[in-house]
Parts: C-alpha cells; sequence; structure tokens
C-alpha cells in the first residue's frame, strides 16, 4: 500500500482534518452561491468606473479568480490590490470589496480606511472581526462568511458569492447554470480521480505529490484562464506542504523568465514544471506553451500538463483547483508535516503585533 493510500497514517498527520475541509468544496460552492444571492443588496445610484479587491493570501485568491474568469464580460476595468493602501484612482465611483476572512487582517482594514475616505462604495466579506464591525457602522454592506476555515480553505465563499452579488449589482449574467455544472464537476473529479478513497495508481493529484516530493517546482499559466490558479498552486504548496515553489504566466514568461532555463545546470534537471491551459486560450498562447515545452525540455526538468474538459470555464478552472489543492495536501503528507498549522505566519503576526504596541 501506497502511504498516500494508508489512512492511519494520514489521520495521524492531519490533527485539525484539513482534508475534510478540502473535500468539501463542492458544498462550500453551493453555500457560497446561496450567501451572495442572499444578500441585500441593490445597485446604488451611482455611475461605477473600476472594481477593485482589497484583500490578502486566501482571501485575495478569490478575488484573482474572478478577475481572470470574467475578464472577457465585465465592461469596467478590476483591480486586486495587496497593500495597506489603494490605487491612486479609487474614488466615490469605484465598487470596492474589502475581503479578510478573519475580518482582521491589518492590511485589509488600513485598506477600508482609505476607502472609507475616499467615498468608495465598500462591500466587505468574512467571518466577522473588525472588518464587520467597521463596515456596519459605516452603512455598507457585509457579506457573512461561515467561520472556521483557514483562508485558503474558503476559496468557494471568496469567489463565488462574489459571482452572485456582482449578478445581483447588474454587472453580470446569473451564473446558476454555471455553478451546478462545477459542482457536478468537482463531485466527480474527487470522487474519480483526486480524493482520499482513489487509489495511487488512478489518482492524479497522489502521483503528482509523488512526483514532486523533495523537488523544486514550477508552475506557469495562462493570460487568458489560469493565471490565477497557478498563483493558488504555489500558495498551496506552502501553506499546506510548507514548500517553496513559483509561478509564472504566458505569454509573459515568453519575454522574460524562458531565457533562464539555462543555468543552473545541476539544478534545473531536477525541476518539475507544471503547465495550466485550457481550451479556449488564445491560440498564439497555446502555440507558445508548445514551443516553451522543447525549450524547458532540453533543460532536462519535468513537465506535467494539465487541461480540463468540462463544459463550462468555470468548472474547468475550478477542476484545477481541486487537483492542486489536494496536490498540495498528498505532498504535506509525504513531507511527514500537518498541512493545517502555519506557525511562520502566526510568528509574524506576534512580531508586529509587538510593534503596534511599542508605536
Amino acid at each position: 500500500m501506497h502511504k498516500l493510500d494508508n489512512r492511519g497514517i494520514i489521520a495521524e498527520l492531519d490533527s485539525k482534518d484539513m482534508l475534510k475541509l478540502i473535500s468539501g468544496l463542492p458544498d462550500q460552492c453551493v453555500e457560497a452561491y446561496e450567501i451572495g444571492k442572499s444578500c441585500d443588496i441593490s445597485r446604488p445610484d451611482r455611475r461605477f468606473d473600476n472594481i477593485v479587491f482589497a484583500g490578502m493570501g486566501g482571501s485575495a485568491i478569490g478575488a484573482d479568480f474572478v478577475r481572470v474568469y470574467l475578464q472577457k464580460e465585465l465592461k469596467v476595468p478590476v483591480v486586486v490590490s495587496r497593500n495597506y493602501t489603494l490605487p491612486g484612482f479609487v474614488g466615490k465611483n469605484t465598487l470596492l470589496f474589502c475581503s479578510s476572512y478573519s475580518g482582521n487582517t491589518e492590511e485589509t482594514l488600513s485598506s477600508f480606511e482609505d476607502g472609507l475616505k475616499r467615498g468608495a462604495y465598500i462591500v466587505t466579506l468574512g467571518s466577522g472581526g473588525k472588518l464587520k464591525e467597521r463596515s456596519i457602522k459605516n452603512g455598507f454592506r457585509h457579506v457573512d462568511i461561515p467561520s472556521g476555515y483557514p483562508p485558503r480553505t474558503a476559496i468557494g465563499f471568496m469567489s463565488i458569492s462574489v459571482l452572485a452579488i456582482l449578478s445581483k449589482l447588474g454587472f453580470i449574467k446569473d451564473k446558476k447554470k454555471e455553478i451546478d455544472g462545477l459542482v457536478s464537476a468537482l463531485i466527480g473529479l474527487r470522487d474519480k480521480e483526486i480524493g482520499a478513497g482513489v487509489s495511487f495508481e488512478k489518482n492524479i493529484s497522489k502521483k503528482m505529490a509523488a512526483s514532486l516530493h523533495d523537488r523544486y517546482c514550477i508552475v506557469y499559466g495562462t493570460s487568458d484562464s489560469t493565471e490565477a490558479i497557478s498563483v493558488r498552486w504555489r500558495g498551496q504548496i506552502a501553506e499546506n506542504s510548507k514548500g517553496l515553489s513559483s509561478s509564472h504566466v504566458l505569454p509573459e514568461m515568453n519575454h522574460n523568465e524562458i531565457v533562464g532555463w539555462e543555468f543552473p545546470k545541476a539544478l534545473l534537471k531536477d525541476f518539475k514544471v507544471m503547465i495550466l491551459k485550457d481550451k479556449d486560450d488564445h491560440p498564439r498562447t497555446l502555440r507558445r506553451v508548445d514551443i516553451s515545452r522543447t525549450i524547458i525540455k532540453d533543460s532536462g526538468a519535468e513537465i506535467f500538463e494539465f487541461e480540463r474538459n468540462e463544459e463550462s470555464l468555470l468548472a474547468r478552472l475550478f477542476s484545477l483547483v481541486y487537483i492542486g489543492d489536494f496536490l498540495s495536501y498528498y505532498l504535506a503528507i509525504l513531507n511527514g508535516i500537518d498541512p493545517t498549522p502555519v506557525k511562520k505566519v502566526d510568528y509574524l503576526k506576534a512580531e508586529l503585533a509587538v510593534m503596534k504596541r511599542i508605536i
């Protein structure tokens, strides 16, 4: 029996049952849509020139997903801001989403105050905390997300609920059909291809985790579709398996990083490359993927490609998210580490708290 098929080993390492949280993504997406649709919100009597999402880490990746997924449908520009302050163009004609799962992320709280001063129309998302308090105090809409999740496991709440809200505000068409499709796709994917109950020999994510074990991984996405997914994979590998990896996007990497696939020769042959693409990517981008594959292979690195065939783009993208989530979980097990704790983040926050008290 492969180690990743041994539920005893998994249970011993996974003290907080991260597996249950990852496995529950389909149900989370259903709940997230209902949360967004039931939100008491309607379009205010003002013009919106842009949409800005303020958030960090697991609370921002959902915004990245929305930005990329809707880039051809939305008629206003969308920016994801990961900072203490907002871009200079933010003002009264900005729809500002402030997302913090805990409700206490200091950068997001600072961005909320910045948006408040500039007169932006603000919608907040999270499970409570100071963000909810300040939002309600100032008369804004707060979207309540269920508590008890590590932020990185709440991607359904932080993206699907936003799609429902954008539909209610008239920016996009309703996505109920697409969301139903993605839920069915995720259930099938989990139960037949990547879930813990699928044996190693038949399991995409388990096999990829074994290939990545003790190796450096580089994840490439495409600007048309999988850009945010490549960032998601990098983040999940870091937080769940406690490993370093990197991500980049085509066609941009063809103008810089592709040249770097020459040195250091002793290391490149042990790199693992994950290419995430979609059938509807620009034809020239897909051609670039082919050429880049040839260049990278010359370095000796091993390349894996992921492309889904579900009916809708939403289902295909979420399927890639799901494969990466399980992959990072299995990699944590192979590393012999509990996937849930993020001790270095906890340490960093504690040190920042000390600095606050001094100031």
